[in-house]
């Protein structure tokens, strides 16, 4: 049975108010001012409140502001009863989070109407926000398999640690790598447009694709090659609007040498040198994403490897956070937190990395899938 809590400082009304109300079968709560009036709100969590306007100490304003700033209340209706007409008070009180009015005296009809109405918009409401938990439940259970699908880290004569943190609204972030032979190792980071799960099933396809090396596996050591194939198979008319962007490299450890090309997207940095003399070589996009148009010609570049190096590869999404002055972190400050920790001989981990990211952005949430890769050769 909904609960609906009246809060009057007169006896008269509370009793009215009562006994109307469970003549209708509701159960009622009684408050007999403001300050008890919250403290039971918070105690039962109502469906409804109706409260009076013009009370003691606190007043029927201040309840209906400290009642929608609770989150446990914040969906509670909220009636006030008042004997003001004016449209400024009507004004003031909508701006405070009131759901609705009654005038003194009471209309008994138009009381039982507007709570039937409330107690209505209160289950819409109730309701939409179990399907809305149910769905975030769903894309966090989408993200974990996801993570699940991607590798973590690789040792040996090349190291690459990774990080991924899918965003509460589900992005289309993926990436791998793997030695296609004992000398040259693959790697790359595909981003998809768009949120949610038609963009993270399309990532999924490209992951699995690759994986599958369906394209001819000689074709997967000419990093253009793949792209051209990709765009092939993935043109945005046929998947529903939807494009990519793509980082792929191929490294030849006998030459230390980096063959990469890049569908528009981020640049990724390459660090060498010293502390005191730091080597900063940054590897521009080099074509457009994969999907706009079915003829593009992408390219390759090639560059040398210079003994420990790291090359740090991401999405967009981790410098595109928000910070608390409303303003986009930016590739720049990336770049400068990575050339900087690296001149102060310090450790740089892909875990320090999204720390420091998470701690420019208020409650440390992303609005898009979060992927760094970071690859030393040694």
């Amino acid at each position: 049975m909904q609960q609906i809590l009246v809060i009057d400082d007169d006896l008269v009304m509370q009793m009215i108010l009562k006994n109307t109300l469970q003549a209708q079968k509701y159960e009622v709560i009684v408050a007999k001012n403001g300050k008890e009036g919250i403290s039971l709100a918070k105690q039962y969590q109502p469906a409804l409140i109706i409260c009076d306007w013009m009370m003691p100490d606190i007043d029927g304003l201040e309840v209906c502001h400290q009642i929608k700033l609770d989150d446990n209340l914040s969906s509670t209706i909220f009636i006030l009863l008042t004997s003001k007409g004016a449209v400024e008070d009507k004004v003031k009180a909508l701006d405070n989070g009131a759901d609705d009015f009654l005038s003194k005296p009471i209309d008994k009809t138009e009381l039982i109407a507007s709570v039937r109405a409330g107690l209505r918009i209160y289950q819409l409401n109730k309701d939409l926000q179990s399907q809305k938990q149910l769905l975030e439940a769903e894309l966090a259970e989408a993200g974990e398999y996801i993570r699940a699908l991607l590798p973590l880290t690789l040792e040996g004569v090349v190291n690459i640690t990774a990080e991924f943190i899918p965003s509460s609204q589900l992005g289309g972030d993926c990436y791998d790598f793997y030695w296609l032979d004992p000398d040259h190792l693959a790697i790359y980071l595909i981003d998809t447009s768009g949120h949610g799960v038609g963009s993270a099933l399309l990532s999924i396809s490209i992951l699995n694709l690759l994986r599958s090396q369906s394209f001819g596996k000689e074709k997967f050591y000419e990093p253009s090659t793949i792209m051209i194939e990709l765009n092939r198979a993935f043109q945005m008319s046929q998947h529903n609007g939807r494009y990519f962007t793509m980082w792929y490299g191929v490294y030849e450890r006998s030459q230390r040498k980096l063959i990469y090309a890049n569908a528009g997207h981020p640049q990724g940095i390459l660090i060498s040198g010293t502390p005191e003399n730091p080597q900063i070589q940054e590897l521009p996009s080099l074509d457009m994403p994969i999907g706009f148009f079915p003829d593009v010609d992408y390219t390759s570049s090639e560059l040398s490897i210079a003994t420990d190096s790291k090359l740090y590869i991401c999405s967009d999404g981790i410098f595109e956070v928000m910070q608390e002055n409303d303003k986009i972190w930016g590739m720049p400050k990336f770049f400068n937190y990575l050339v900087e920790k690296f001149s102060l001989s310090a450790e740089i981990t892909t875990n320090s990395v999204l720390q420091k990211i998470q701690s420019e952005t208020p409650n440390a949430k992303f609005g898009d899938d979060v992927s760094l890769l970071q690859i030393h050769f040694p």
